[in-house]
């Protein structure tokens, strides 16, 4: 099913060549063949450096939705912001069911069209378009950069390269600054035969995912698709892979295009931003990822990554021992203990779930739920307690499967039809009952990410499916059910396309990309609260552990909850109230109790309770702090706020054997905090309550060191340690000098 090589390859005719042979072949050195990749290409065109060893890139466009557009907008705002530089699409498909919170999501919607108008964006009110799939009908096409305030901004299969990060860099970008990083690895994903009936983008995808996230095979690189098994998927399909692309931790992504891109951005309206794209002969990659399309198997993803990647004929094989193995991960990893048995889902020798889900930017595809519709055409749900919700990821989406039939075929079969909107992603819709185990063809299945509380003793399963097998599970009544079980199931055509009609979006979306209004007043709800000051480094610190982490990896919804909070995303102060909430309920007041004595500390050193909190140190020259240690932080979502709520609370380092991506590193320094690292962070076993000293911590990160020494404190014993600040660049430096990203703008 795939075949991977870690080491460098030229791909020449068609076929690959180890490194070490492209000399005799007549192929140049790798630093020059690298020239001939699509992602190569991309890159230089938005380059703004000569040289392309570090890349400082303008994007074409950019998005964000609504439980993040707020926060770069207030910061770009107390940065000097005047109008937007660049098309920047703000969506509302998060937040859209104002459920929650009073009158304070509507508000946050007020407040972006708003904006929108003062400074020339593009306004997409709720219910019109989950944000991915308004980018890819409106914005992405051959060649072009996006950036995107969410982990899954991924127009690959386009012909652009999108890239999701942490807000500070949308700001960076509305401030017109770069998006600035190292020349990143190219992997080359070689597609080779046609998916079987039953198969759909979701199987390839997870059967990707598992294959290369736990070894890092693609993390930090480009991901660039190309060979003829391309040519067998429809646009849909290509794009249901490459949007997961984000849970493999890669940079991001590009494919090869065609005539199949040709013809559906026509369909769209924008045929004439097409344009061929291929990877010239003699081009060479940092690695290979080999896929015969036709060897890949429906694929279940159980709780609680993408990467816990079965096929769902081994799941049956081997149901209690897999169900048993997710009862320790839930004991492990989220603190329930005695939570009924998922062996009672088994029932006469079959997995029975509760729920299904078809929703978002990688399920919510006309193909998908054309599939879905065919596949329980004339059957039923049932009055059981399986139940069916379908999410169509746009309006034009909506209105197609409408006209064709679609759309009544799976109300007749039982299927809850719902808006475009994001919320089963993260826990804000279909929140299943305790207890309950949910199949979804969704981005994600982390830990609460359907919206239970395991704090409160509950817990729910998430399970990621295709939505070719949800819909055979649904026509079974929620007997797990592979699609390619079915004597009939329909085949995905490479020429099935739809009509696209934008009529919703013209009669609905502010277009105001290019005419700013600045005389317009931006609308303030109550809710909406400018960032919190913050200071800068001082000469010296002393850090607290508030947390420390022990999990393998570390997700950003762990750092900060997704669902419950998204109300708050606006206003720091209250958001940050549920900082590590559901990992460690005390990280919240440990890193209070800091911050108080801190705030002390800079009215009057002298202050009785500060002069015991900082052991013998100066209190003028000497900063008091928090700090979280985890092995492998950041994995997930772009938001920064799992960095910017421990900031507002004080923090002021991150320590980690290695950050899980790129984004959440980037969001720690943005946010001013020290992202240190050290191979032996775990044998030192750091427990809330521990200190770092760091002294003379200002001059060393003027010098540029890598090296910074510190001393350990557990148990009034000091232990001398190493830590590592690997990689950062003198703009990194300057803003955790500075305190954040504002302040290094207002400077």
């Amino acid at each position: 099913m795939l075949n991977i090589t870690r080491a460098g390859v030229y791909y020449r005719n068609g076929a690959f060549l180890p490194v070490q042979e492209g000399a005799a072949a007549g192929l140049p050195a790798p630093a020059q063949a690298r020239e001939g990749t699509m992602a190569y290409a991309i890159l230089k065109a938005h380059n703004t450096l000569d040289s392309m060893d570090r890349l400082a890139i303008r994007f074409d466009a950019m998005a964000s939705h609504d439980i993040t557009y707020v926060g770069i907008i207030q910061t770009a705002r107390a940065s000097g912001l005047t109008e937007f530089p660049l098309p920047y699409v703000l969506t509302n498909c998060h937040n859209s069911l104002c459920a929650v919170g009073g009158t304070i999501n509507e508000d946050d919607h007020v407040f972006g069209l708003s904006a929108a108008k003062k400074y020339g964006g593009e306004f997409v009110p709720a219910h019109q378009a989950v944000i991915h799939s308004y980018m890819r009908e409106r914005y992405a096409a051959p060649g072009r950069m996006i950036l995107g305030s969410d982990s899954h901004t991924r127009y690959g299969a386009y012909g652009a390269m999108a890239i999701g990060e942490g807000g500070p860099e949308l700001a960076r970008q509305l401030l017109n600054k770069t998006y600035d990083i190292a020349y990143p690895p190219v992997i080359a994903i070689y597609l080779t035969g046609a998916p079987r009936p039953g198969v759909g983008p979701h199987d390839v995808a997870l059967a990707l995912v598992g294959a290369t996230f736990k070894e890092g095979v693609v993390k930090n690189a480009v991901m660039e698709f190309f060979g003829p098994g391309v040519a067998s998927l429809s646009m849909d399909y290509r794009s249901g892979i490459d949007v997961m692309t984000t849970e493999t931790a890669c940079l991001s992504s590009v494919w090869s295009t065609d005539e199949t891109t040709r013809e559906h951005l026509t369909r769209l309206g924008r045929g004439e931003s097409y344009q061929p794209q291929q990877p010239a002969d003699g081009a060479y990659y940092d690695g290979l990822i080999e896929v015969d399309l036709s060897a890949v198997e429906p694929m279940i993803a159980l709780p609680f990554h993408p990467s816990n990647a079965f096929t769902i004929r081994a799941f049956k094989a081997n149901m209690a021992d897999l169900l048993h193995q997710v009862e320790v991960d839930a004991a492990q990893q989220l603190g329930v203990q005695n939570a009924a048995p998922l062996a009672d889902k088994i029932v006469n020798g079959q997995f029975r779930a509760d729920q299904g889900v078809i929703a978002g930017c990688s399920g919510g595809t006309y193909q998908n739920l054309v599939r879905a519709a065919q596949i329980l055409d004339g059957a039923a749900v049932g009055s059981d307690a399986f139940w069916l919700s379908c999410y169509p990821g746009s309006m034009p989406v909506n209105l197609e499967l409408t006209r064709q039939g679609y759309i009544s075929s799976l109300m007749a079969a039982g299927a809850s039809i719902r808006s475009c909107f994001c919320g089963p992603c993260f826990g804000a819709g279909d929140v299943p009952a305790n207890g309950a185990f949910s199949i979804r063809h969704s981005t994600r299945n982390f830990p609460n990410r359907e919206g239970s509380k395991p704090g409160e003793g509950q817990i729910s399963y998430v399970a990621l499916m295709d939505a070719r097998s949800i819909a055979a599970t649904a026509r079974n009544g929620g007997i797990l059910t592979a699609a390619d079980e079915l004597p009939d199931v329909p085949a995905d055509r490479p020429d099935e396309s739809w009509n696209y009609d934008d009529s919703a979006y013209k009669a609905r979306v502010y277009y105001g990309v290019g005419h700013p209004k600045p005389e317009t007043e931006l609308v303030f709800g109550p809710n909406i609260a400018d960032w919190p000051e913050q200071v800068a480094l001082p000469e010296n610190l002393l850090l607290t552990a508030a947390a420390a982490i022990y999990d393998p990896v570390t997700t950003t919804d762990e750092l900060i909850p997704s669902g419950e909070t998204s109300s708050y995303r606006s206003n720091p102060l209250r958001l940050s109230e549920f900082a590590l909430s559901r990992k460690d309920p005390r990280y919240v007041p440990r890193a209070k109790a800091v911050l108080e004595l801190e705030r002390r500390r800079r009215v009057d050193p002298t202050d009785s309770a500060v002069v015991e909190a900082l052991d013998g140190h100066d209190g003028k020259t000497t900063g008091l702090g928090t700090f979280v240690m985890a092995i492998r932080p950041g994995d997930g979502s772009a938001r920064e706020q799992a960095a910017s709520c421990q900031r507002v609370l004080g923090g002021c380092a991150n320590l980690c054997q290695e950050f899980a991506t790129k984004r959440y590193r980037s969001n720690v320094v943005n946010w001013g905090m020290l992202p240190f690292t050290s191979p032996d962070v775990a044998d030192w076993k750091i427990r809330p309550g521990d200190k770092l000293y760091l002294p003379n911590i200002r001059a060393a990160v003027e010098r540029g060191d890598e090296v910074i020494s510190a001393l350990l404190i557990q148990s009034g014993k000091e232990t001398p340690v190493q830590l590592f600040l690997p990689n950062m660049t003198q703009e990194e430096r300057d803003i955790v000098l500075a305190g954040c990203l504002i302040n290094y703008y207002a400077r």
